[in-house]
């Protein structure tokens, strides 16, 4: 009897609860190096590490996506402000230097801060913060070693994009959020298609420059 695949619509449905799950539980084995989801492989049944992949050759996930899924994962990912600053204060410092740690192991791999604010101020007031701390962040990147070409700096204003919404102060709306943004088109590895050597790389091993 002829076994039936799963649909492309459960392979997606699984691997989303694959990083979701991780996300949730903090389960991502970064000291013994496994890839992504490992830990769910069912002792070699059909598991969610062959769902991703078939999606993966598929063209159903998205690389950037995937490695974007577990930057998120491994890494903090946004830095708070205080009201009207672009200032980093020794939080922000360590959280950045842990991305930066994260980035040199992915020299292949582009980044984008982008910048926000709390609706308090005029629109163009805080389009302006917005852009200082995310080249702030930026530039504390590159100190700690980041290539800074492979950054951008963005902005998008607290009041389009809110964490908490309200019209007074409110710090977790003053952040920048770092982001997977894509890969460096004349990487030797990108240009020979081996996304998933980057993918699963093990950031704690070392790496490359960044």
């Amino acid at each position: 009897m002829t076994q039936k695949l799963p649909s492309r619509r459960a392979l997606l449905a699984g691997m989303g609860s694959t990083l979701a799950l991780s996300a949730c539980t903090g389960t991502y084995p970064v000291e013994t190096g496994r890839p992504l989801g490992s830990e769910l492989d069912e002792a070699g049944n059909f598991g969610d590490p062959t769902r991703q992949n078939i999606g993966v050759h598929n063209g159903d996930i998205n690389y950037a996506a995937l490695l974007g899924e577990r930057f998120a994962a491994e890494v903090p990912t946004t830095i708070n402000f205080a009201f009207n600053s672009a200032e980093l204060d020794a939080t922000a410092r360590n959280i950045l230097a842990q991305q930066a740690h994260f980035i040199r192991a992915f020299p292949e791999v582009r980044f984008s801060v982008y910048g926000h604010t709390d609706a308090v101020g005029s629109n163009a007031y805080n389009q302006r913060l917005g852009l200082r701390r995310a080249r702030e962040a930026v530039n504390y990147l590159v100190f700690q070693g980041v290539n800074r070409g492979r950054l951008q700096a963005l902005v998008s204003l607290g009041e389009t994009q809110p964490i908490v919404p309200t019209e007074m102060e409110e710090r977790r709306n003053r952040r920048t959020v770092t982001e997977v943004s894509g890969f460096v088109q004349t990487s030797d590895l990108v240009l020979d298609g081996r996304y998933a050597e980057i993918i699963y790389r093990n950031y704690r091993s070392g790496g490359g420059g960044g």
